[in-house]
């Protein structure tokens, strides 16, 4: 199974477009509705057709996004596990800053490919004008690893260039190797809540291993034992989970009380909280100050954040757009493994 996320600037109509792809709508709060704008992760699926097949179908789950630089937290709770990216851009308007912030995001996180929605085309008349967007947004994916990118022009409302867009995700997820699998189950929960006559139930992307209904598990870092009552993935029921999969676990022996989202569930005794990160690092060249030795940041791994120090080794300063080896100490414990992306943000 493949998971898509959303990404890019407020407005440029990621949930819009998602909405048009699956017929769900990703924005479930209240509030989301109330201000027309994405506030936390939304979740949908998608029936793509499997290239080189005249009707078969294969389901990817998707992660929308908060575009709004006040909900970053929240983009980067969501963007950890996926396999692609739709980097979304309204015609009407091009690259802003969201647009670069989030592709410096998914650069940094190694997101394995992506695809350019380049939306609202309804609202241009020029076809001029929509040659220069595209020519100002492969400028801007030329300098990272998703310069291959293709982009398709689209519009939600009337449908123009949806079905392309399917076809692109589709070639572009079959393009994937298969996810590594160690055998180590680690799913981080990226979203928590109770369910009448069900209980604790969470969710997330399966990075490893395979879960099974009845497994044992503990939530980590703080190894609360819990069971796998049933598993749901797509609002369908399955007896067992591969890697890759979006998620939802309906857990007996633990409470909603005693979870956050960043928790880790696991296999017993498989994988070790840690307080110290040893990484190489890189300061984004656009980056508006330098990181100093035993600053403070907010650490972003998996679906975690948690505040940290950096100390840099070998120097006591480090300017943008340079890399050094540096030692975190989180002021909490993490789940990480070796290889692990992560992004690190100066408080402001």
């Amino acid at each position: 199974m493949r998971v898509i996320g959303t990404a890019g600037h407020v407005d440029h109509g990621k949930s819009t477009l998602v909405h048009a792809l699956t017929g769900i709508d990703p924005d479930r709060l209240k509030e989301e509705k109330a201000r027309g704008m994405t506030i936390d992760l939304g979740f949908a699926w998608i029936e793509l057709p499997v290239p080189g097949s005249d009707d078969a179908t294969e389901s990817a789950g998707i992660v929308d996004v908060p575009g709004h630089i006040d909900f970053i937290k929240n983009m980067l709770a969501g963007v950890g596990g996926i396999d692609a990216a739709v980097l979304v851009i309204a015609a009407d308007e091009g690259v802003m800053p969201q647009t670069r912030e989030h592709l410096a995001i998914l650069d940094l996180l190694a997101v394995p490919a992506a695809v350019v929605a380049l939306t609202k085309t309804d609202l241009i008349d020029d076809p001029e004008w929509l040659e220069l967007v595209e020519l100002d947004v492969a400028e801007l994916l030329a300098s990272t690893h998703l310069r291959d990118a293709p982009i398709v022009p689209v519009s939600a409302p009337t449908g123009a260039g949806l079905d392309h867009l399917r076809h692109t995700l589709a070639g572009v997820l079959a393009d994937l190797p298969p996810r590594r699998n160690r055998s180590r189950p680690r799913l981080p929960v990226d979203r928590i809540f109770t369910l009448s006559g069900f209980g604790t139930i969470v969710t997330g992307t399966l990075l490893d291993g395979a879960l099974a209904v009845g497994d044992a598990v503990e939530i980590l870092p703080g190894r609360k034992p819990a069971r796998i009552r049933s598993l749901q993935t797509h609002k369908r029921q399955v007896e067992t989970a591969v890697p890759g999969s979006r998620l939802a676990i309906n857990l007996t022996g633990v409470a909603t009380d005693d979870l956050r989202r960043g928790d880790v569930v696991a296999r017993p005794g498989t994988l070790e909280p840690t307080v110290l990160v040893d990484a190489r690092f890189r300061l984004l060249p656009d980056a508006t100050r330098p990181l100093k030795h035993n600053q403070l940041v907010d650490f972003f791994a998996g679906a975690a954040e948690i505040s940290a120090h950096v100390r840099l080794l070998g120097t006591e300063v480090l300017e943008p757009g340079a890399e050094a080896f540096v030692q975190l100490r989180l002021d909490r414990p993490a789940v990480v493994a070796a290889g692990d992306r992560f992004i690190l943000r100066q408080p402001s």
